[in-house]
């Protein structure tokens, strides 16, 4: 290892005496030691991602990795499960926006996810401000006046409180280090972990992550090295952090086992994170001959590559010891409409139902008024057990092609499904450029993932010749007059950021070369 310096990261973010502690020079000597050791290897693991999609792009099919055959085979099992994440049984995720944190933490859910991630848009302000919401969340002294003069306080009893940093993909272009920007996945884990893990772990707790979207074993054992580097420089006890991996690319689908393995010290699980594994799919085969996948709304979690990788979750982490959660109910109950909450409440606990019967030990909501109808359903499951791992599910079965095999039975492109793409990638798109990642749209809570399908989409049907079920080709001319007609419906562009965002919508979907994420090129928009 590089023996950590003190910071030599260089801050270009606007720098109030209140973000000033959260940027000390100890916290920045700290992560200065992150990047110095781990940021080659992170490199390195991207351009090994470029690599395996041209091999994807090349023919070559996806399968189980023979190399690792004998972790797959072998008897071995996760760390034991803290306290506090032994009942998982309903989750809630959102921003780390301080009213939506305290709502979230007083919902009754077990477990809140605080977002920097996918919920949260990712301005200087927001990751700092972030950090310091964290701080005042643990230590109990956060709080929130409403402008109409709402209080918002901590209940006595709150969720556990797990935190979701960038992907290895981000970089945080307000801190350099050698002239190079830092990795956004090690500024967001060293902030926190630096200012909370002693706090956390004195207060019968610890610092517990989910990590998105990785791609390969290789890199849950570079997030299981910086864990190992942390505890030892923080100087708290070697394997404190808990991880959870969202299995939210098509990839890492394959490498479920090795990941846990990788990651055995440290890991509190996996998450079926269903919007993103979608957008994975659409993304690794966006050029395969002759696939185009159907509208999103039809691509649901009963669709049968969506139950292998789901029921192959279950499994994987029940046979080594680790929770299996499931994915995210998005549905906002509107306060005006009783007739639309009754027919989403139905499916939200019809889709709950399916994941407690298929073994997951929990599941995500996105909005507090959910968390009644999510627990019911694993109440009634659980009983008085925290957890289902006691159910193996040795009765599955899944084979590589299954997790590859996109066939959707009766699956169509219709006008509608165009227009929706178009509508949530527009609106979302303008709400992350004004700094708001968790956008409501339609009743539904949508974050990156979402307008990653959307724009994704957009693009594979223009590319793959995609043909409407009314026999109309998709063109670039079709997309446009709807495009216009959907921009009208909204307002107009003349409000807001949707004169930027229609802009970057049109560059991601007529793009010649596809874009890997819609966040890099709009990171450089935000402030």
């Amino acid at each position: 290892m590089i023996p950590a310096h003190m910071s030599a990261i260089t801050i270009s973010g606007r720098v109030t005496p209140e973000y000033a502690q959260i940027l000390s020079e100890e916290a920045l000597a700290f992560v200065a030691a992150l990047q110095r050791n781990f940021n080659a290897r992170r490199e390195e693991l991207l351009a090994r991602r470029a690599v395996r999609q041209r091999d994807i792009e090349a023919g070559v099919q996806l399968d189980f990795l023979p190399e690792t055959a004998a972790v797959r085979s072998a008897a071995w099992r996760v760390a034991a499960t803290p306290d506090d994440l032994q009942d998982r049984r309903t989750e809630i995720t959102g921003p780390v926006e301080r009213k939506m944190m305290i709502n979230a933490l007083n919902s009754g859910a077990r477990v809140f996810m605080a977002d920097l991630e996918d919920a949260n848009s990712p301005t200087w302000d927001n990751a700092i401000q972030g950090q310091i919401n964290l701080i005042d969340a643990i230590r109990r002294r956060i709080s929130f006046t409403s402008p109409e003069g709402k209080d918002y306080r901590l209940n006595d009893k709150v969720a556990t409180m797990m935190v979701r940093p960038r992907g290895w993909h981000m970089i945080e272009k307000h801190a350099s280090l050698d002239g190079k920007p830092v990795s956004a996945s090690l500024f967001d884990f060293g902030l926190y972990f630096f200012h909370n893990a002693k706090e956390l772990l004195a207060r019968g707790s610890g610092p517990y992550f989910y990590l998105p979207k990785l791609e390969s074993h290789l890199e849950a054992r570079l997030w299981n090295d910086v864990f190992f580097f942390a505890e030892g420089y923080c100087g708290v006890p070697s394997g404190s952090v808990r991880a959870t991996v969202l299995i939210e690319t098509v990839m890492a689908a394959f490498e479920m086992e090795e990941i846990l393995f990788e990651l055995r010290a440290h890991s509190a699980g996996l998450n079926a994170g269903r919007w993103d594994y979608i957008f994975s799919c659409i993304k690794k085969f966006k050029n395969q001959p002759g696939l185009l996948f159907p509208d999103r709304s039809q691509v649901t979690m009963t669709v049968p590559f969506m139950r292998a990788y789901t029921e192959l979750l279950v499994r994987t982490c029940h046979t080594r010891g680790a929770h299996a959660i499931g994915g995210m109910a998005a549905f906002i109950p509107s306060r005006k409409d009783a007739a639309v909450n009754d027919t989403a409440l139905k499916n939200v606990r019809a889709d709950k139902e399916r994941e407690s019967n298929d073994g997951f030990d929990g599941t995500w909501v996105a909005h507090p008024d959910l968390v009644p109808t999510a627990l019911a359903v694993f109440d009634a499951k659980l009983g008085d057990r925290p957890h289902q791992k006691d159910r193996l599910r040795e009765d599955v079965q899944v084979r590589a092609e299954q997790i590859t095999d996109f066939r959707i039975p009766g699956g169509k492109i219709t006008e509608a499904g165009v227009r929706n793409n178009i509508s949530v990638g527009l609106q979302y798109i303008e709400s992350w450029l004004r700094g708001n990642g968790a956008a409501a749209i339609n009743n539904l809570m949508e974050d990156a993932a979402t307008a990653e399908i959307s724009r994704s989409q957009l693009w594979q049907w223009l590319r793959n010749g995609g043909v409407l079920d009314d026999g109309r080709p998709f063109t670039l001319a079709l997309y446009a007059r709807l495009r216009d007609e959907e921009v009208e419906k909204v307002g107009g562009v003349a409000r807001g950021r949707f004169r930027e965002a229609l802009a970057l919508l049109d560059t991601l979907v007529q793009a010649d070369v596809y874009e890997e994420f819609l966040t890099t090129p709009g990171y450089q928009r935000l402030e």
